[in-house]
């Protein structure tokens, strides 16, 4: 059987139930691709594992069993007993998200302290898959760590999957979030930008512009995700432009990306070619942006 592993940060979401009351989730960027995955891949020749650091408290608790009754493997999850799990609130408005946190004491940004312990981690999976939220909310010294351990995994064999998942108010600076995240894409196998996201940040003047500079950092394939207008997909053997359709209204676009990268990595792990596993990602995400919440229990 061969193993994905999800390396980043597993929080406590609230999301509104109705115009009074809020809904006590778990939920983040790497655990949300995890638990689409887990419901795509075929259980018998693919687990799926989630590596992050929660506390020792029942809260932290919580998300441990939500994890468990996920079917994803928590091998890799780690116990602080001095710190707990961070917590986000999902705001809407016209259907687009923004996002209120408390990561303060969040677990999770030390769980990549350890380089033996990734080391450990990265052995036991062919597939890793982290964000540039996994990274923004390391130390420095603690990205340098995971980092090299996946540059590491990648010359052993691995396939090492990114989204750079830019959130520049986790960041320090601009500077250093762009040279961290393009120092992650050359670790890389798999790139998973969103558009308007690295046009903002980069510059980058169209998809395609995108794509390149992923490539020319040492990526194998860049999927360049577009907001629900045509993708573009690239790699050294040439490109392509994915269109699925008219543009949808979100009633809720959040985890829209997360859901998207899980249906490309079934269907790319499954021996389909990426411009087929972009399409799945399209239809995932189009049915999970009609819901609330991140996670939501959609047909495949």
């Amino acid at each position: 059987m061969r193993q994905l592993l999800a390396l980043g940060e597993c929080m406590l979401e609230l999301s509104h139930a109705d115009t009074a009351l809020w809904r006590l989730g778990v939920a983040g960027d790497t655990l949300n691709t995890a638990w689409y995955a887990r419901r795509l891949l075929d259980t018998q020749k693919w687990r799926v594992a989630y590596g992050t650091r929660i506390g020792t408290d029942q809260f932290s608790q919580r998300i441990a069993d939500f994890l468990t009754q996920a079917n994803l493997d928590t091998t890799w999850v780690q116990r602080d007993p001095e710190r707990t799990a961070g917590l986000y609130a999902i705001n809407l408005e016209q259907g687009e998200r923004s996002f209120t946190y408390w990561r303060g004491q969040s677990a999770a940004k030390h769980f990549a302290d350890d380089p033996d312990w990734l080391t450990r981690a990265m052995a036991t999976a062919d597939v890793l898959y982290f964000s540039g939220i996994t990274l923004a909310i390391l130390a420095p010294q603690a990205q340098r760590n995971l980092l090299l351990s996946l540059a590491h995994a990648r010359q052993s064999g691995r396939t090492i999957v990114f989204d750079p998942n830019i959130r520049p108010k986790l960041w320090r600076d601009r500077e250093v979030m762009c040279k961290t995240i393009m120092a992650a894409a050359g670790v890389s196998d798999w790139v998973l930008p969103s558009f308007d996201d690295e046009q903002t940040f980069f510059g980058d003047t169209d998809r395609q512009a995108c794509a390149q500079r992923y490539l020319a950092v040492g990526a194998s394939e860049v999927i360049v995700k577009n907001a629900g207008s045509p993708m573009w997909v690239a790699s050294a053997q040439g490109a392509a432009e994915v269109d699925c359709g008219p543009r949808l209204t979100p009633v809720d676009s959040t985890a829209a990306g997360d859901a998207f990268n899980a249906a490309f990595l079934a269907t790319r792990l499954h021996d389909g070619n990426a411009v087929a596993a972009a399409h799945a990602g399209h239809h995932l995400a189009a049915q999970v942006i009609g819901a609330h919440g991140a996670l939501v229990n959609v047909a495949p």
